[in-house]
């Protein structure tokens, strides 16, 4: 007897919406976490990318409770004043798997095309409700707006309703409403704080959040200034595989391997390619397609494999890069946080597999900063917020390697540490994207990008120890001026003239004595700032209460 198997092919949506947990839709909870992450993330992409000053509105709705055996429904809105999307684009952009503005090489918070759309269909798997889609470009007359859902077999849209309406205003944008099972009491406070620490990481957009219990959470603009926008760039030599190249191959205009490699490669002159081409025994002026034609296999393993390995390339480029920058840091933890001291750096570009990175260290400390056991981390990739998976981490990894009691830091700590990838490619361990890969350079970076702030705030710390001993100093020497001077003054005049100039003699005998008492003790500059001992003289004898 023959058993027989049943072969079909399987959709790249019905894939997703069966193994809906591979893009961190795993239980109604993260489901309702995981929609508002993507929607907000398409929103600032479609503004700071584009040097739009965001404006981002949140908002979820309960629409039908829940029951003993069914979660709740709700409503989840995003609204975005960003560039729009061209009302011929909307159908595939929300309604087919891994369609997206976001295959090129640069910089994005998305990655592969498929957040909203399995936002879409976890939606559609467990309301069966379309998707509720309005936008409009920043030139365009009319607002256009769709109801669609993604056939799952075809992965295709499948356009439910669709309309224009003539624009009464300047507005540009999208906005985008979903229904779906959700748990909000479980989520909540991971939504919080998913849009507290994106505010933080954009002090320069405008965020509001209403909640199902009709709470309002604010975070206004507090800066104009944005970071740069990432630019697209070619790939560089040492990330490309056999499959990439074929693609490349496929798609090339140029006639000559020398063109190939000076046209659609990055930091490659004539030079450099012609050198390359000789030493993997290329004839410059071959035609790239023969690297695909049959039976040259062995020709196009030879070229990808060269391209990985050879070593006089230059390296990647970082200019496409957009990192947030220091200022930005920084304004964003003193505003969460209102701490005593903050600090952050942006490290030189490094590279990993041929994939350029940037990473961002920021460091906040004391203030209204709680204490706890080990520091409060912060985590970000390309300007993402990463909440889950903490401990699998290469952040979390460094971070607590460190042994802070090295830079006079004990515990509990008033600690937050943030660390922020900025690349190309950022080398996540999953599509859920919620940790970052070991990789060894980028674990190196984060070290040295962490431990390079925390010298600084380890000389801030001696300093304000050592003013703070000096201070106590100036004050125990302080309480006894007011007494010594009343002694003194009565000591150097006669006792016939006691009852006459001696409170004078005693006011100017306190004068000699604080300016005495304030030139030899000198504070420590903090920061650039410098206490001046003679305030805090004149304070304390201020309170200073003698008996008659």
């Amino acid at each position: 007897m023959k058993a027989q198997e049943k072969y079909r092919e399987m959709s790249i949506a019905e894939f997703f919406a069966k193994n809906k947990e591979l893009a961190g839709f795993s239980n109604p909870t993260r489901a309702i976490y995981q929609t508002v992450r993507e929607l907000v993330e398409n929103s600032l992409d479609a503004t700071d990318s584009h040097n739009v000053l965001p404006e981002v509105k949140i908002s979820i709705k309960e629409v039908e409770a829940a029951t003993d055996d069914k979660p709740a429904k709700y409503e989840v809105a995003v609204e975005d004043n960003g560039i729009g999307v061209p009302p011929n684009e909307i159908a595939n952009a929300f309604g087919k798997v891994l369609y997206s503005s976001k295959y090129v090489i640069r910089q994005t918070r998305g990655m592969y095309g498929l957040g909203v759309k399995a936002a879409i269909l976890y939606s559609q798997m467990t309301t069966g409700q379309p998707v509720f889609i309005v936008s409009s470009t920043d030139s365009s007359d009319n607002i256009y707006y769709k109801k669609l859902l993604i056939d799952i077999k075809k992965n295709e849209p499948v356009i439910i309703e669709e309309g224009q309406l003539l624009k009464r205003s300047n507005w540009h944008g999208t906005k985008v409403y979903l229904t779906l099972e959700g748990d909000w009491i479980r989520a909540k406070q991971k939504i919080i704080e998913y849009i507290k620490r994106t505010a933080l990481i954009a002090p320069y957009a405008e965020i509001i959040f209403e909640t199902p219990e009709n709470e309002i959470y604010y975070f206004p603009r507090v800066t104009k200034k944005m970071p740069k926008p990432p630019s697209e760039a070619k790939p560089h030599p040492h990330g490309i595989d056999i499959e990439q190249l074929k693609a490349m191959v496929s798609f090339t205009k140029t006639k000559t391997m020398l063109e190939f490699m000076v046209e659609e490669f990055q930091s490659i002159g004539e030079i450099t390619a012609r050198k390359f081409l000789e030493s993997i025994g290329i004839d410059p002026n071959m035609n790239p397609k023969m690297l695909i034609e049959k039976g040259n296999s062995k020709l196009l393993q030879v070229v990808a494999t060269g391209l990985r390995t050879y070593k006089n390339f230059r390296p990647p480029r970082s200019d496409y890069l957009s990192p947030i920058g220091e200022e930005l840091i920084e304004v964003g933890l003193k505003r969460l946080f209102n701490a005593e001291w903050v600090k952050a750096i942006t490290r030189q570009a490094r590279a990993y597999e041929g994939h350029p990175f940037i990473v961002e260290a920021g460091i906040a400390y004391g203030g209204n900063i709680i204490p706890t056991e080990e520091p409060v981390l912060l985590r970000y990739a390309n300007k993402i917020p990463l909440l889950y998976e903490e401990r699998e981490d290469v952040s979390y990894k460094v971070v607590s390697s460190i042994n802070w009691k090295l830079y006079n830091i004990e515990e509990p700590m008033p600690l937050v540490v943030l660390v922020h990838v900025a690349s190309t490619k950022v080398p996540y361990k999953g599509v859920g994207k919620e940790s970052l890969s070991e990789v060894q350079e980028l674990e190196s970076e984060i070290k040295n990008a962490v431990q390079e702030i925390a010298r600084s705030l380890r000389l801030y710390i001696s300093k304000k120890n050592s003013e703070r001993t000096l201070r106590e100093k100036i004050v125990t020497i302080s309480k006894y001026i007011p007494e010594i001077a009343r002694s003194l003054s009565i000591l150097s005049i006669p006792p016939d003239k006691w009852g006459t100039d001696g409170k004078n003699n005693n006011e100017k005998i306190i004068e000699k004595l604080v300016k005495i008492v304030s030139k030899s003790i000198e504070l420590p500059k903090i920061d650039g700032k410098e206490e001046d001992p003679e305030k805090i003289v004149r304070s304390v004898i201020a309170n200073v209460k003698l008996e008659q």
